[in-house]
């Protein structure tokens, strides 16, 4: 089975080669990787003692930042290498200083693990929430290199619980523990036989409650807002936005919105603009104007969500018009704000228990929209309620990386 699965990894490899003159995306995922282990070998030298996690992209990145936090603490002499699969987690996150080396994870050839490993020669490795590598995990065990699995998610459908699936399964036994985010996980991951299996819940939650400690302000926010109720819209895609825009035009409340949208290349930006007949400000062009003035604030440029929702009075989260659905709807709960989401949200575990819990509202066409939004506005009270049930079920949820960190069997020395 090896030899088929190494097989198709090399076709793959011989194919993105193909597509990456043609895509932008992939051409960076290719290229990406020529220069590997070049920095792995600069960056590492065989008396260094490391500690290696996996991230498919940024949203797993994100979920294992707390770990990565915590152990870097607990280990300080130690250095922390991160790996990504994808571009969109790479590009994003690697000049981090949260880690010493960050890297594309080779493609996963037998040549490719064996010498990833090698030159890393980690003391301890987290693979975070998914993706299992075959090749990487089998020579993680001939070494006996302690392996976990952090914030992992099994589902039914998954090979290692389907008949023909014994390979992958086989690749599991690599995992010294899995911390799994949900009672399910467990139960499918009992069925084959593995009881080394805690629940120790989604350490996003941990992510987003230390935010609170952060200095969130931004005075140039501060300015805009000038203690008017506003509406934060957060990763909107196209097809919120034309809702979006439509209620923005027509309704006549004193209410400001600040739109960061989730494609911010100049020509949606212009389009977006254009559609607006408020006065409207752009980041890139805010200074010597007074912010105070502008009805719709848009943020044409990254890394500053997440303060902005601290200014939020009600929050739209986007991509619920979309698939696979909508985007983090954690940061604005973590702040108490009452949350609006397209209907596209059945992937994500915190978007269904806050809509039942109704602390999060979703809509799915203009009307239901124009409803929300006017109810919201209108009712401090409801705002309140809403809000409250956010920031608690943010707060109640927290302490997955405690678990995780009790139950780790480290038996080295730092």
């Amino acid at each position: 089975m090896f030899f088929l699965y190494n097989l198709v990894v090399q076709v793959a490899s011989f194919l993105v080669k193909i597509v990456a003159q043609f895509s932008p995306k992939i051409k960076l995922f290719v290229d990406g990787r020529k220069l590997v282990f070049p920095t792995l070998e600069n960056e590492i030298k065989p008396t260094d003692r490391t500690i290696w996690f996996h991230a498919a992209s940024l949203g797993e990145f994100e979920q294992g930042l707390p770990v990565i936090e915590k152990i870097k603490e607990k280990y300080p002499s130690h250095k922390i290498v991160v790996t990504f699969f994808s571009p969109s987690g790479y590009e994003v996150r690697k000049n981090s200083k949260v880690a010493d080396v960050i890297v594309y994870l080779p493609l996963d050839t037998k040549s490719n693990a064996e010498r990833f490993v090698e030159v890393v020669h980690p003391d301890l490795v987290f693979f975070i929430k998914y993706e299992y590598w075959p090749n990487y995990l089998n020579e993680l065990k001939k070494r006996q290199i302690p392996t976990y699995l952090i914030s992992g998610i099994f589902r039914e459908n998954q090979v290692f619980f389907k008949g023909y699936g014994g390979f992958y399964r086989k690749a599991l036994n690599t995992f010294e523990h899995f911390f799994v985010q949900n009672a399910k996980s467990k139960e499918l991951l009992l069925k084959i036989g593995k009881t080394n299996v805690t629940v120790s819940g989604d350490t996003r939650f941990d992510r987003v409650a230390s935010i609170l400690e952060k200095d969130n302000s931004l005075a140039f926010i501060s300015e805009f807002k000038n203690d008017t109720l506003t509406i934060v819209v957060g990763s909107s895609w196209p097809k919120d936005e034309t809702l979006l825009v439509d209620f923005i035009n027509s309704n006549n409340y004193d209410v400001k919105f600040i739109i960061a949208p989730h494609n911010i290349k100049e020509e949606q930006i212009k389009q977006l603009t254009n559609s607006i007949s408020k006065k409207t400000v752009l980041f890139s062009e805010k200074e010597g104007k007074n912010l105070a003035d502008f009805d719709i604030f848009i943020i044409d440029t990254i890394g500053i969500l997440t303060k902005i929702y601290s200014y939020a009075d009600i929050a739209y989260v986007g991509g619920g018009f979309g698939n696979p659905g909508v985007h983090n709807i954690l940061e604005p709960a973590t702040f108490g704000v009452p949350i609006v989401i397209g209907p596209n949200f059945s992937h994500f575990a915190e978007a269904i228990a806050l809509v039942n819990m109704e602390g999060c509202v979703s809509v799915s066409n203009q009307k239901e929209l124009n409803e929300a939004f006017e109810n919201l506005i209108q009712n401090e009270d409801i705002r309140f309620e809403k809000g409250h049930i956010c920031s608690t079920f943010v707060q109640m949820n927290k302490n997955a990386t405690e678990i995780i960190l009790k139950n780790l069997n480290t038996d080295f020395t730092n």
